[in-house]
């Protein structure tokens, strides 16, 4: 065997594609060199041939291995990596035991018996302990969640949703607020950007996609007033001296994070003060300081490595901003569980139980907005969005980097749209590393999302199968999809949505393998159908075309609104833009936007929810009605309406491929919600939706 043969073997049992297929039906093949850098970031040197045969050795250890978790459908026998014919004894989750004997499965793997309920089992075999993770057929569907009526909901950018004393940035009481309206009017569900922590210290890096952990929440979301109260908040805003500051932030129409995250930091440091020489100094604790106290116990190491990581980030990156990332720093302090840090938390354990308080804050304010929304009427109420992963430079990856591939980037491979490829510059789990741990930082991500939630949106639904990785660095194009374990993460899935409680949506968009979509709705995942992309060259596909099991949306927050994509504001965008990210000229895609107007129209009126010729350009109030009307006929059991479409605006939220020259994650809408939905347009499109509740 060559060493290019050895290195390839190692890349296919870890599970890199070496050969795949691109967009248009050519076989690719990933070079004997890309594949080496990709395996040293998975800690597999395939340098020499005697390095690549380590690696292969590692792999026969860890396949050796017994997992210390096990998935398995219940009603199923299933086979483990344990002594076949070995006595054993299952514990269920409730307590209840059974003396039992394994069976004999093919490979020199034992066989267990099934098991009937669902849960987190048990099970014993000498000295080995396993954890029988048994699943049920599928998660809480929409299906269930709407007893089998027509749902629907809006979709909102919370940093966008202002109230009066938000500080700049929409938060938790802005979505209360929001919720409580929309779940009068009949709505069963508010989905919500992602609230994932960023990076305190670091309120440039403000993309809701690229978090510093999916563990924890973005305390610039937080709503103090649900804890506190409104004078006592004021209280503090008025002795931080940032009231003036704040209220310009509320009434700019763009977000200025730098200024709006200083002056909201500084308003939750000052209750933080007021919280430590009067809540926590009472004998015995009150009620706030005892609630503090539980949600610090509860949350355990995670939030305490995350506390830290959030302290020693803003010392370490405000003193050299070259030391943003956690790499940059000495070496002991890469390490959370060195001396080092546990001195620096020591030193600092007041910047740490800030942190940890603040997180407090965000926990209990996102619960309340929760109960708003059940509260108002919702069957699901909010529905969290998982990021497709996080930042390398952040909290998770530096408390549990054993857990995460640093040094890789999830992307996309070269197509016909990006020749190049694309590097989001975002870090994931390691699938050895999952599998090591019985799936933890998983669980602990699913659970950190449907904690608070009726439901989660998982981004870029494909990354519970493949992903494409690429070497910091590198080109894209250097890349390869690596696999990970699709059936044990959509049995986890189904398990925590069955606990929780929680719906679960899959972003499949786009070119999905053949059969991932059957797979997604048999666990309960619900895919989604976007009436841009419901198409083919010569039409836009009917109602009847939408999967009653798929949710359905006019548009997303990376796509034009409707107002925009029939206006053409969009193409005036990205040809306002320098560079050529974009493909097509502006003349070529004004045209091609010329052909699909009718084609769209032509669509709403075979429905019955238009009628008359289109209108023109400019003229995009009926042609949001119309994709409104066309929406709700469709047979989705949930149909989710953008605020952006509800309020008729022109503006996206984010235009992928650009940083500064689009106000992405900035914009902020002009008055409350509930204010802008009362109004008469508005009003009528949710009573448009809402009448499908009864159809």
């Amino acid at each position: 065997m060559s060493k290019d043969d050895l290195v390839s073997k190692v890349a296919t049992r870890v599970g890199f594609a070496v050969d795949w297929t691109d967009q248009a039906g050519e076989q690719q093949t990933v070079a004997p060199d890309a594949l080496r850098r990709l395996l040293d970031a998975m800690d597999l040197p395939c340098g020499t041939d005697a390095d690549a045969q380590d690696s292969l050795n590692r792999l026969d250890q860890i396949d050796r291995t017994p997992e210390p978790l096990v998935t398995a459908p219940v009603g199923q026998s299933f086979a483990l990596k344990a002594r076949p014919n070995a006595p054993a004894r299952f514990v269920r989750e409730d307590g209840a035991t059974f003396d039992l004997t394994l069976g004999e499965a093919p490979g020199g793997l034992a066989l267990m018996r099934p098991v009937l309920e669902p849960g987190y089992h048990r099970l014993e075999v000498g000295d080995q302990v396993v954890t029988i993770a048994a699943a049920p057929t599928c998660g809480r569907s929409i299906l269930d969640a709407g007893g089998g009526r027509r749902m629907w909901g809006v979709a909102a950018q919370v940093y966008g949703l202002p109230r009066r004393g938000d500080g700049g940035i929409g938060d938790m009481g802005g979505v209360a607020a929001l919720a409580d309206t929309l779940g009068r009017a009949g709505a069963d569900a508010l989905a919500l950007s992602p609230l994932h922590a960023g990076f305190s210290a670091d309120p440039h890096h403000f993309g809701p996609y690229s978090p510093s952990s999916r563990l924890f929440l973005n305390p610039l979301n937080a709503d103090p007033e649900f804890l506190f109260g409104e004078d006592r908040v004021a209280e503090a805003i008025e002795a931080s001296g940032v009231g003036d500051t704040r209220r310009a932030g509320e009434g700019a129409g763009l977000i200025d994070w730098p200024t709006a995250a200083a002056a909201k930091l500084a308003t939750l440091r000052t209750l933080f003060e007021s919280f430590r020489a009067f809540d926590q100094a009472q004998q015995p604790g009150g009620r706030l300081a005892l609630d503090f106290a539980a949600f610090r116990k509860e949350g355990g190491e995670l939030l305490e490595q995350h506390a830290r990581f959030e302290a020693l980030h803003a010392e370490r990156f405000g003193a050299d901003p070259s030391q943003w990332d956690w790499r940059s720093w000495p070496e002991p302090l890469r390490d959370p569980d060195s001396p080092e840090v546990a001195a620096f938390a020591a030193r600092a354990a007041g910047e740490v139980d800030f942190h940890s308080f603040m997180q407090w804050i965000a926990d209990r304010s996102l619960a309340a907005a929760q109960k708003a929304a059940r509260d108002s009427g919702m069957s699901i109420g909010l529905i969290s969005d998982l990021a497709v992963g996080m930042d390398a430079g952040g909290s998770h990856a530096w408390s549990r980097h054993r857990d995460v591939l640093v040094g890789l980037s999830v992307g996309s491979p070269p197509d016909l749209f990006n020749p190049n490829g694309q590097s989001w510059g975002l870090a994931t789990f390691s699938p050895l590393a999952l599998r090591a741990t019985g799936f933890a930082p998983f669980l602990a991500t699913l659970r950190a999302c449907m904690r608070h939630a009726g439901g989660v949106r998982i981004d870029h639904v494909m990354g519970l199968t493949r992903l494409w990785m690429a070497p910091d660095g590198a080109r894209a194009t250097e890349g390869a999809y690596l696999s990970l374990p699709l059936d044990d993460m959509l049995r986890l899935i189904a398990l925590e949505s069955h606990r929780h409680g929680a719906v679960v949506v899959g972003e499949d968009l786009g070119t999905v393998p053949e059969g991932f979509r059957e797979r997604l709705a048999e666990a309960g995942v619900a895919g989604m159908r976007v009436l841009q992309f419901e198409r083919d060259e010569r039409r836009f596909f009917a109602p009847s075309a939408y999967p009653p099991e798929a949710l359905a949306m006019s548009t997303t927050h990376d796509l034009p609104t409707t107002a925009g994509w029939w206006s053409g504001a969009d193409i005036k965008l990205k040809a306002s833009i320098p560079g050529d990210q974009f493909g097509d000229d502006e003349a070529g895609a004004a045209a091609q936007r010329a052909t699909d107007r009718p084609l769209l129209w032509a669509t709403f009126r075979e429905a019955g929810a238009a009628e008359g010729e289109p209108p023109a350009p400019d003229d995009t109030g009926p042609v949001v009605d119309a994709a409104i009307r066309f929406l709700s006929a469709t047979p989705s059991r949930l149909v989710l309406l953008p605020l952006e479409d509800a309020l008729g605006q022109t503006e996206q939220p984010n235009l992928p491929g650009t940083l500064d020259e689009h106000p992405n994650w900035r914009r902020r809408l002009p008055a409350p919600a509930p204010q802008l939905l009362a109004e008469p347009d508005a009003a009528g499109r949710l009573s448009a939706l809402d009448r499908r509740r009864s159809s």
